[in-house]
């Protein structure tokens, strides 16, 4: 704590002029404005929690992707890419493209039809009541400390970045988000997701662009990252041939496998505070098109993320640490990688929108977790387990109570994050014990109609203890990172790519196992619910270039050319 408290006491690192702080108070006062305007269509349980399934494929595209563009996005894999270099960007590409598009043209069309308000939900009609408590819990636990996590990296980015107190930014922040989600619900958080999305890109654009011109080009950068720190920092696949060519301590094993096949599907298929954007859909090809436009915008983020931590490499004038060693130094750390270069390109006016771009990504994040958290708890919690047959109106005031409850537990959280030293590896080990599981239990759920509802169950709870187990492992003796890992080499980032991948390997096979030994449903009653057995709309009536499937497949060409490119 001692530590943290030295933090609070460096000196801001921008000062904002008049111009700039009226931007930054006109920001807040926009997004309450918009959740006092949409309070009146907030009035059933559908419109509160569901937006009322009216929102067009383009809004709930912007909103699944403005969801997590939250705080650790913008900060953490900024700091990371000077730290770990161009690899970082897996996280943005093999670690989001596949799963998005995987998303739109295969699962969507399942939650879609079944009108699930949740994952959780589609867990009780596939699996039943068990499954769905045990995931709606896991889940509800992992929003607020999500949210927590985003409440406390902007508190204390406005008091290292602004000189504001951290009790004053956390108040701030808090009371904002609930009031704005309390009185519009799914719909409010959503247009201002939409707002959140615009802003983060003006007001983060100058960096990499001046940056670039600061460096002379792409090729010069290069130059200058291979000077200042390794020619290994600027390439994406071509130093993963072992653990220990490459800065990250990773190699393509846990790259493809952990975080493309397991972590990434986990989290884009079924971490409800993002799919809950794409069921607002108003149609079930908007449903499918809005991940797809998620997708390609996905792959141009890193332009306004990885690259200020590459260009900081090369052209600022300190040598940035880590936390520990930049408190004990009284110097900056990674995480100050992104306003360290807003204070660098911008002047008065900019200054103002840029911060203003932090702060939008921070409430966006923390509003995407507590209208989740509060979608989970009053339908698969609440509603399912302590008061089942309330009416609608009762309902809806529980999803505004929750959110104000919601919002309480994560300013507790906030304060408990900051006893943690490294928050990335924390959010990393929360995603391998809830998401990583959780994607093999649906999975199996919706492409193989074998899949029991005691096999969903086990899995699921093998799963995540197994992982949550590996972890503690790990901590207790740090020699066991040669069996996780596969490598006394691996850092903590492939521990926690590998751990993913073998809690997923796990539930997956306690599945089968036990839904080989125990009695499936009928077919009838799967309907709906598994691939093979549920009629999904035609689209051979659609123009070719309006179906999603198509658009898919262009997004899928720019990925490959791409990663070819920055090999």
């Amino acid at each position: 704590m001692t530590s943290q408290l030295a933090m609070f006491s460096a000196s801001r690192l921008v000062h904002l002029s008049t111009t700039d702080i009226v931007i930054v108070i006109f920001y807040f006062a926009l997004v309450l404005a918009i959740g006092w305007h949409l309070r009146g269509q907030a009035k059933t349980g559908e419109d509160f929690f569901m937006a009322g399934r009216e929102m067009t494929a383009w809004v709930a595209g912007l909103s699944f992707l403005s969801a997590n563009l939250g705080s650790l996005e913008l900060m953490g894999w900024a700091g990371a890419a000077y730290q770990y270099g161009i690899l970082a960007t897996h996280w943005y590409w093999i670690g989001a493209i596949p799963a998005m598009l995987f998303l739109g043209l295969v699962m969507m069309p399942f939650y879609y039809i079944c009108k699930t308000h949740s994952v959780p939900g589609y867990l009780k009609l596939r699996f039943g009541e068990a499954s769905r408590a045990l995931s709606a819990i896991s889940f509800a636990f992992m929003t607020v400390l999500m949210s927590g996590i985003n409440m406390y990296s902007m508190a204390l980015v406005m008091k290292v970045v602004l000189g504001w107190d951290i009790n004053f930014s956390i108040l701030v922040s808090s009371i904002t988000v609930a009031v704005y989600v309390a009185l519009g619900g799914l719909r409010s958080a959503i247009f201002n997701e939409v707002l959140q999305f615009i802003l983060i890109w003006a007001g983060a654009l100058l960096i990499p662009i001046l940056g670039l011109i600061e460096a002379g080009g792409w090729r010069n950068l290069k130059v200058q990252i291979a000077h200042n720190a390794s020619a290994e920092y600027t390439h994406l696949w071509g130093s993963l041939g072992s653990f220990n060519s490459n800065p990250m301590g990773v190699n393509w094993v846990g790259i493809v496998f952990g975080l493309g096949a397991i972590l990434s599907f986990g989290y884009w298929t079924t971490d409800f505070l993002v799919v809950q954007r794409v069921l607002s859909a108003k149609d079930i090809r908007s449903a499918k098109m809005a991940p797809i436009i998620g997708a390609a915008f996905k792959m141009a983020v890193p332009f306004i993320v990885i690259l200020p931590g590459l260009l900081a490499l090369a052209v600022l004038p300190v040598k940035l640490t880590g936390e520990t060693l930049a408190i004990a130094s009284g110097g900056h750390s990674y995480n100050e990688v992104l306003p360290l270069m807003l204070a660098r390109y911008c002047g008065p006016g900019l200054l103002g929108l840029g911060i203003t771009a932090l702060i939008a990504g921070f409430m966006s994040g923390m509003a995407g977790n507590v209208s989740a958290f509060t979608t989970v708890w009053t339908y698969d919690i609440y509603r399912a387990l302590i008061h089942k047959k309330a009416s609608d109106q009762h309902y809806v005031s529980m999803g505004r109570w929750s959110t104000v409850v919601g919002v309480a537990i994560s300013v507790g959280t906030a304060y408990l994050v900051m006893q943690f030293a490294s928050i990335m590896d924390y959010v990393q080990a929360l995603f391998s014990f809830f998401i990583a599981p959780l994607f093999g239990t649906v999975i199996l759920g919706m492409l193989w109609k074998r899949t029991t509802a005691a096999g969903g169950f086990w899995g699921l709870l093998a799963g995540t203890l197994s992982s949550i187990g590996m972890y503690a492992w790990v901590k207790m003796d740090p020699a066991a990172l040669r069996y996780v890992a596969l490598s006394s080499s691996a850092q903590p980032m492939a521990e926690n790519l590998f751990r993913a991948l073998w809690c997923w390997i796990i539930c997956v096979l306690v599945t089968v196992i036990v839904s080989l030994l125990t009695r499936p449903k009928s077919d009838q009653e799967l309907v709906g619910l598994v691939y093979g057995l549920t009629p999904i709309p035609s689209e051979r009536e659609i123009a070719f270039y309006y179906r999603p499937v198509f658009w898919a497949i262009v997004v899928g060409v720019v990925f490959v050319v791409a990663n070819v490119l920055l090999w």
